[in-house]
């Protein structure tokens, strides 16, 4: 089949590199004159696991091509599948301008029956919208399909080839026969094609990333109490999570959930819901607990240090993108910790495997990166682990200690061992660990 994606960021380059992986003929077209340079080159503007080793595998064998002239990838395609940016508006809901103009530019290209497929985070009537946007331009017949990603950085090739659950909402039976032979080859082991209405697969996506968001939000309320009752947060969870209809993903308490997905759909759900009278008291809840708990590491610290404050205080950083595997620092809790840290006159020394060079970007001369986790502790009066990096899960402790001003450990991902660390004489701190 041939294909075009347009947009060639996280979502529109994964999917674009996964079928041409499976077979298709695809191109990905993007403004981004210097981006397409790079791609074409087989450089990755974004880390993902496996991810360049399947675009250099697809461009050498040519299925894989990268363009800027989106009327010239239209009019070669069956399928054009859009994957730009929804930023957040000031008001929660979606900004839709790149995504309605792709699809009307798409309109005035086709020279035949296209499928259309919104990638895009889109809220719930997208879709319905877009449909008749492009009616009113052409007299080709178009359908609008909306197709959610359910994609988790740091495996997101594995979740494409092999997806839990494909969400397609179709109004045609054209559309749904082509969709449907789209994705044979991802479903061979059975895993779902849930067919819908497009309303109601825009609103799963949302409910799907709001749930998740909510499940965060309630094991890091969790911990608030397990910290004022002397109880431990780690041992609740395991115990709740026993429960098969609890279970234990996403019950893992922290400082906070970022990235491009929960913060923003949480949002955006609650401004759906406002547009069409409907308070969503619960989702408000979990957005105010996460915004609270990015601040919650640099509040210990501030109770810890006590009158002195922060100011002229030395602290390291481990993990600066939202989770490991990633570079991604949208939304991320790190950025949020720094922020705070420099506002009341604290230096911070930064590491992170992948993302120093995009938080250098973000703070510029403001923070200290280095290339070496251990160079963060070094005179440091506290180290904050904010992403749980493998390669921080067991480090050398002794090393640390010995290079710290003062011994003071804050794990924002309960990822340590209090016991053992109070034994070689580090301060613990972690998120709802009891006394």
């Amino acid at each position: 089949m041939r294909i075009a994606v347009v947009g060639t960021g996280y979502v529109g380059l994964v999917a674009g590199v996964c079928f041409a992986d499976s077979g298709h003929s695809v191109v990905c077209v993007d403004v981004d004159e210097e981006k397409i340079r790079q791609l074409r080159q087989g450089k990755s503007p974004i880390y993902e696991p496996g991810l360049e080793e399947l675009l250099e595998k697809n461009l050498a064998a040519e299925r894989l091509t990268f363009a800027t002239d989106l009327p010239a990838a239209v009019k070669g395609s069956e399928v054009v599948f859009i994957a730009v940016g929804t930023p957040q508006g000031d008001d929660g809901n979606a900004d839709l301008r790149v995504a309605m103009s792709v699809a009307r530019q798409i309109a005035d290209a086709a020279e035949r029956y296209t499928v259309i497929v919104n990638k895009s985070t889109v809220p719930v009537g997208t879709a319905a919208r877009m449909q008749a946007e492009v009616a009113e331009r052409t007299q080709v017949a178009i359908d609008v399909v909306s197709n959610p990603e359910f994609l988790k950085e740091g495996a997101a090739i594995d979740d494409f080839l092999r997806p839990d659950r494909i969400v397609i909402g179709a109004a045609s039976e054209g559309a749904r026969a082509l969709m449907t032979e789209l994705y044979a080859p991802f479903v061979r082991t059975e895993s779902p094609i849930y067919f819908m209405d497009p309303r109601s697969a825009e609103l799963t996506k949302y409910a799907a990333n709001a749930m998740l968001a909510a499940r965060i939000s309630f094991m890091n309320e969790v911990a608030m109490l397990c910290e004022r009752v002397g109880a431990d947060v780690d041992a609740v969870r395991k115990a709740m999570g026993s429960d098969e209809r609890i279970g234990q993903k996403f019950l893992f308490p922290g400082c906070g959930y970022g990235g491009s997905c929960f913060p923003k759909d949480v949002k955006a759900l609650i401004a759906t819901a406002r547009t069409h009278g409907l308070d969503f008291t619960l989702l408000s809840a979990v957005d105010a607990v996460n915004d609270r708990q990015k601040r919650l590491l640099a509040q210990k610290a501030k109770t810890h240090f006590g009158q002195g404050g922060l100011r002229g205080k030395k602290f390291g950083v481990w993990g600066l993108a939202f989770k490991p595997k990633t570079d991604d620092l949208r939304q991320a809790p790190a950025l949020a910790l720094i922020e705070e840290l420099l506002a009341e006159g604290g230096t911070v020394t930064a590491h992170d495997p992948v993302a120093n060079e995009h938080a250098r970007r973000h703070f510029g001369d403001r923070v200290q990166f280095v290339q070496n986790p251990y160079a963060a502790a070094e005179a440091a009066d506290a180290l904050f682990l904010v992403t749980e990096w493998n390669e921080f899960r067991q480090p050398d402790f002794a090393r640390i200690k010995a290079s710290m001003k003062e011994p003071v450990l804050f794990d924002g991902r309960n990822i340590w061992n209090p016991k053992k660390l109070r034994e070689l004489g580090f301060t613990y701190y972690g998120i709802g660990r009891g006394a």
